[in-house]
């Protein structure tokens, strides 16, 4: 991926909210308040009061996306209880079930409860930009609007022949990527669609369709094919260390450099993505070389939660019918779109046509940037 796509990537819910905010230090709360309510999508200074879960925290050194309390996080200082020492009294569940429909891209303050595409309920456990509550469970949890939603369940597979439900069939994927390199199995990628339920999963077959074929398609383009596992300008593997970062390069300077289906980059993405996924991808990003899973989540991990240069995620382009153009734009807009590179781009599309043939679905309009 390129410098500047990703360094678009190191302010993950900022970006969709449309500015980063850093936060100072701020006068502490008196033991009976709580200072304002964490926020994973601002960078805090050393000094910084915040409050979470019914305690205030204050910030040792420069933070961001650390949740105060976690085993992992030793930045934050517990100042003890707040706001009579319990956590916030969750709102009750609605028994008229009159909640909004979810919209991608609105903002939603923490309690907000929405009815989701899947016509479940989900309440915003975080304010959040109008992030997905079937991929975002962080920031949203199932509700139970007047006792009757359990949760969201697992739809039937899409491809009976494969039970992991995923719209491509292995004879699909092999057909698509002919040359492919052995790391990058089918079995891989299946296995990592656990981490994000609602890739080519929301919405009708049509959508789930184009869905795939368009994340195939870019990853098509930023593998040669599926062939490339690793950057092949090895010159530039010294570059993606950002030693401003607080937590440094631990795996050394030159051990950050492209991998993977989108050529993960740079230690801040390793260390937002292995956030994300559950691993210590900064402590071992060779993981992504080695661990064909590893690999394909951190693809779904950019593809559902990154917005790049763009506006929104690759995913939210696809299901809110923005079209394969928008994929483009958030992927490597910077340096393709507007007329930047048209070879490119073109590139990409033919690709995404090619696929969706494959898939039987119509590729739908958009399609350039």
């Amino acid at each position: 991926m390129s410098r500047q796509r990703i360094m678009s990537s190191l302010a993950v819910a900022a970006a969709a909210a449309g500015a980063l905010t850093v936060a100072g230090p701020a006068a502490p709360a008196s033991a009976a308040d709580c200072a304002a309510a964490w926020n994973s999508a601002t960078a805090y200074t050393g000094g910084a009061n915040v409050s979470y879960k019914g305690r205030n925290w204050s910030a040792k050194w420069w933070t961001q996306n650390e949740t105060p309390g976690a085993a992992s996080s030793g930045v934050w200082a517990d100042k003890g209880a707040c706001g009579g020492g319990s956590a916030p009294a969750q709102p009750p569940a609605s028994g008229t079930c009159s909640h909004p429909a979810w919209k991608a891209g609105t903002w939603y303050a923490a309690g907000s409860i929405v009815r989701y595409t899947d016509g479940k309920y989900y309440r915003a456990e975080h304010d959040n930009p109008g992030y997905d509550p079937v991929i975002s469970t962080w920031y949203w949890e199932p509700h139970a609007c007047g006792g009757s939603n359990p949760g969201p369940s697992t739809p039937p597979p899409s491809n009976p022949s494969d039970p992991s439900g995923f719209v491509v069939s292995e004879a699909q994927f092999n057909q698509m990527f002919p040359n492919r390199n052995s790391f990058y199995t089918y079995k891989g990628l299946t296995a990592a669609l656990s981490a994000y339920p609602g890739f080519a999963r929301t919405g009708g077959d049509t959508v789930k369709k184009q869905e795939a074929a368009a994340f195939l398609a870019n990853v098509n383009h930023e593998t040669g094919g599926l062939v490339h596992v690793v950057e092949q300008n090895t010159a530039n593997y010294s570059h993606y260390c950002d030693r401003s970062q607080p937590y440094g390069c631990p795996a050394g300077q030159s051990a950050y450099y492209g991998r993977g289906p989108v050529q993960l980059s740079w230690n801040f993405n390793y260390k937002a993505a292995g956030d994300a996924l559950g691993v210590n991808l900064l402590a071992n990003p060779n993981l992504v070389q080695t661990d064909a899973a590893i690999a394909w989540k951190t693809a779904l991990w950019y593809w559902n939660t990154q917005s790049g240069p763009g506006t929104m995620t690759p995913h939210n382009a696809m299901v809110n019918g923005r079209g394969f153009g928008e994929t483009i734009r958030s992927i490597n807009g910077s340096l393709e779109c507007g007329g930047r590179n048209p070879a490119q781009v073109q590139s990409r599309i033919d690709s995404y046509q090619r696929f969706t043939r494959i898939l039987g679905v119509t590729p739908g309009g958009n399609l350039s940037c």
